[in-house]
């Protein structure tokens, strides 16, 4: 008696998923490369979902949100919280956080670090925003950048411990400051040997960006003329400022930040209030002479600064901040202690299971 056979069990061939509407179909003419691993690009017989990657990445950021740290120095009255009340269009400078008008300027300089959560179209970012009153206020400013500097090295050094946890964090806070806007008073003469002293020192450690506070008060052609000496002075001291030459990845970012370079600093004007003009409310100061239109390239910088501070550069000054200031500051740390402990054989073995 002959046993039956019976035939393998046929499973239906699994359907190739719908190429979504936005994913262009592959040129005729494209070069087919050698499939498998290690060769050239291969010819894909139907969408496999590669390009949701960058979703995918979105979703997850958009969960963890952004972390944003930006200090803000200069002396007294050149309108430093104005202005970065005017670049996020919310409160949050100290004055909105129990700072009254009536607050005495401290002897010293003092570090007040307040932040704020701020959202647009969805995106959450945490704002600090780290004011330094009392810097340059006093009649001896020697070493007045010292508090300062030792506040970003403080953060460096909050930001490593948490690193070198044996349980450290899934997400590590980031208190590190990616970004110092360096107030330069409307002389229209040179710079004061305490900006160039400050800048000396701290650009070193942070990325500063250099901008001229209350540009109004000149006209054009003193402005002008201020901009390219104060980038003058700033070449003859050896005084690098953000976006540093060495950091440009290829030539498009070079042919970007040269553009930027040849406009710093940025002369801006800050404002809180608004103004009918020409039938619309704009952001200004009122003048004798008619209306300082904050966002009016032909009045001021205050536009070019924003979109570069916040839209084209905001995501490279962490990258900056962490991939050289940071690492600068751990290389050495790490080299005053000795280095790192050497690694055993058997750790080295385990280590490449």
């Amino acid at each position: 008696m002959s046993e039956s056979i019976v035939p393998p069990e046929v499973r239906p061939k699994p359907a190739v998923p719908a190429k979504p509407p936005h994913v262009a179909a592959p040129s005729p003419t494209a070069p087919h490369g050698p499939s498998g691993l290690g060769g050239g690009g291969s010819t894909l017989l139907g969408y496999i979902g590669i390009d949701t990657i960058i979703e995918q990445m979105r979703k997850k950021t958009m969960k963890a949100g952004f972390d944003f740290n930006i200090m803000i120095v200069g002396h007294s009255g050149l309108g430093k919280s104005t202005l970065v009340n005017t670049l996020f269009k919310s409160q949050v400078s100290r004055w909105s956080s129990g700072w009254g008008g009536e607050h005495k300027i401290p002897k010293t300089v003092e570090i007040k670090a307040v932040s704020h959560v701020i959202e647009e179209g969805g995106v959450k970012m945490k704002l600090t925003v780290i004011d330094t009153p009392g810097f340059g206020d006093q009649i001896n400013n020697e070493n007045c950048w010292d508090p300062i500097s030792k506040y970003i090295n403080e953060q460096y050094e909050k930001f490593l411990k948490e690193e070198v946890n044996i349980a450290r964090k899934k997400r590590i806070p980031d208190t590190r400051v990616h970004c110092c806007l360096y107030f330069i008073s409307p002389t229209g003469h040179s710079l004061r040997q305490l900006d160039i002293e400050f800048m000396k020192h701290l650009s070193r450690v942070v990325n500063i960006i250099p901008v001229i506070a209350k540009s109004d008060t000149m006209t054009p052609d003193e402005k002008n003329e201020f901009k390219h000496r104060v980038r003058k002075e700033l070449e003859t001291h050896g005084i690098e400022y953000y976006p540093q030459n060495e950091f440009d990845d290829d030539m498009e970012d070079k042919n970007e930040n040269d553009k930027i370079r040849e406009a710093m600093p940025f002369a801006v004007v800050g404002s809180d209030k608004e103004f009918q003009v020409n039938g619309k409310r704009v952001l200004g100061r009122k003048t004798a002479w008619g209306v300082v239109e904050v966002e009016n390239p032909n009045h001021c910088e205050f536009a070019l600064l924003r979109d570069f501070l916040i839209r084209s550069h905001l995501q490279d000054l962490k990258e900056v901040t962490h991939n050289i200031h940071y690492e600068t500051y751990r290389a050495r740390r790490l080299n005053d202690n000795g280095g790192l402990h050497p690694i055993s054989a058997n750790n080295t073995q385990e280590s490449n299971l």
